[in-house]
């Protein structure tokens, strides 16, 4: 499979193409130390910066979003991918990182400045709260999407690993996964409360134990308050738009 890096990207104007580049292939170098990834081949600056990797055959998590009937094995087998790679990748962590991404996810939508504050009141309660706090940083995926994990023959592989993080919470992944699980099934089974089974599903699965899955529970809605608000970008100017920031902001005052 062949990436360009350097083909036009719209708007994007501050936008890197060969550290882009190089970024995704060392990213993949180093999650395919622990997990299964598009093994990384070649990457060649002068041909419109293009990282070849190796092709996955399979079907992608949204084919299994669609096909329930394997949903909780695959669950399974991604909460424990996710384990590996961030317990293999373990360093500092940068709090004040994930509250700045936040704010910045908040800055492209725009919102009213009562709505805006709203967020901002709550944000600074996670932010004094114990529950965002980590001993440890670790790297993430972090861009979620089901369509960037394939299955095959029930073994998850990563795509797509620009977006990386170090040094993250290692939750934001799990919560980003669940917030995309919520909006499939609002959209397409008429109500994100059906995504709740397979919600608790990957939790369990993540977690060590009771103790551990009641903390990551708690720790939850804050990401995927950021997994709803990213969504919600690619539904401007309708009703479900409105729908998801709100759920953001429901998700949020669990810290309440």
């Amino acid at each position: 499979m062949a990436k360009f890096f350097a083909e036009p990207a719209g708007e994007l104007r501050n936008y890197d193409a060969h550290r882009a580049m190089l970024k995704e292939y060392e990213n993949l170098q180093k999650a395919g130390q622990f997990v299964s990834v598009s093994r990384p081949l070649a990457v060649r600056a002068d041909y419109n910066c293009v990282l070849i990797t190796e092709y996955i055959r399979g079907n992608n998590l949204l084919w299994y979003f669609k096909h329930r009937e394997q949903l909780y094995d695959v669950l399974t087998s991604v909460a424990l991918m996710y384990r590996r790679l961030h317990d293999s990748t373990r360093t500092y962590y940068d709090k004040e990182r994930e509250f700045a991404n936040f704010h910045h996810i908040l800055d492209q939508h725009a919102l009213d400045h009562r709505k805006r504050e709203h967020f901002n009141r709550l944000l600074g309660m996670w932010w004094y709260s114990p529950f965002i706090d980590r001993d440890c940083g670790c790297m993430i995926h972090r861009d979620a999407s089901p369509l960037n994990y394939i299955i095959r023959e029930g073994k998850p592989y990563m795509l797509d690993m620009e977006s990386c993080w170090h040094n993250a919470n290692n939750i934001r992944d799990v919560g980003t996964l669940c917030a995309e699980l919520k909006n499939y099934f609002q959209l397409n089974c008429g109500s994100g409360m059906k995504a709740e089974p397979y919600i608790g599903h990957l939790l369990w699965q993540y977690s060590r134990n009771e103790e551990e899955f009641r903390r990551i529970s708690k720790t939850l809605p804050f990401f995927m308050s950021i997994g709803l608000l990213r969504t919600a970008r690619l539904y401007r100017h309708t009703a479900y738009y409105e729908y998801l920031t709100r759920e953001a902001l429901e998700c949020l005052k669990a810290i309440e």
